[in-house]
C-alpha cells in the first residue's frame, strides 16, 4: 500500500492538483489530504476538487483533521492525530486513522478504535530535521504489539521501501520527494514496484 500525504506548500511546479492527478494515475492508494492551516471553508472545495479526481480509482481519499470535511465529501477516510483522536473520539464510517510516535500510542490508538496506524519517523528526513529517527525496530514492536495495519512514514524512498515492509509494515506513507517530483506519475509507479 502506497499512501501519499499532502502538502501544497511543497509543489515545485504546476500546483497541488496536477501534482494528485499525476499519483492518482501512478497507482497511489491513497490520498491524505493534509493541509492543516487551511479553514473549513478553504478546504472544502479543495477536498471536494480532489474527490472528483479519485473518484471511479483505486484511490481512497482520507482528510486530515477536519471530520465535517471529511463526512461532507464522503471520504473514504478521516486521519487525525494521537492526542485529539483519544480525546474526541471521533466516530465515523471508513478508514479511521491515527497518527502515533510510539508504541505505547499504537496500542491505546487500537483499543480505542483506530482502522490502521502511521508510525513514524522510521527514517532521517528533511520533514523532521534534528530528529531522530526510530528506525525499523520501532516498526517491528509496533507489529508485534497491534494487530491493525502500519503505514510507515519517515524518510523512505524506492531504495528502502522494501525493506521497510518486510519489518511488518502494510505500507509506506510519503509525502516530500512526491510532492517536489517533477514527474509524480513516474515516482508513484516506482514506489509501487517496490512494494509488489
Amino acid at each position: 500500500m502506497l499512501y501519499f500525504i499532502t502538502n501544497r506548500k511543497l509543489v515545485s511546479s504546476g500546483g497541488l492538483v496536477r501534482v494528485i492527478k499525476e499519483a492518482v494515475r501512478g497507482g497511489v492508494d491513497a490520498i491524505i489530504l493534509r493541509e492543516k492551516d487551511l479553514t473549513y471553508k478553504e478546504l472544502l472545495p479543495l477536498a471536494a476538487e480532489i474527490k472528483k479526481i479519485t473518484q471511479d480509482t483505486n484511490t481512497a481519499l482520507i482528510v486530515n483533521r477536519n471530520l465535517t470535511v471529511a463526512k461532507e465529501i464522503n471520504a473514504e477516510g478521516y486521519h487525525t492525530g494521537f492526542q485529539e483522536f483519544m480525546e474526541t473520539k471521533p466516530s465515523f464510517e471508513g478508514f479511521l486513522g491515527v497518527s502515533v510516535h510510539s508504541v505505547e500510542e499504537g496500542i491505546l490508538a487500537e483499543k480505542q478504535g483506530a482502522g490502521y496506524l502511521l508510525a513514524g519517523h522510521v527514517f532521517e528526513t528533511d520533514c523532521k530535521k534534528g530528529v531522530k529517527p526510530r528506525g525499523l525496530r520501532f516498526i517491528e514492536e509496533m507489529r508485534r504489539e497491534t494487530t491493525i495495519p502500519i503505514i510507515a512514514l519517515g524518510g523512505i524512498t524506492p531504495e528502502n521501501a522494501q525493506k521497510t515492509i518486510k519489518t511488518g509494515a502494510k505500507g509506506i506513507a510519503v509525502m516530500s520527494s512526491i510532492m517536489t517530483a517533477k514527474d509524480p506519475y513516474t515516482l508513484t509507479q516506482i514506489f509501487k514496484s517496490k512494494l509488489r
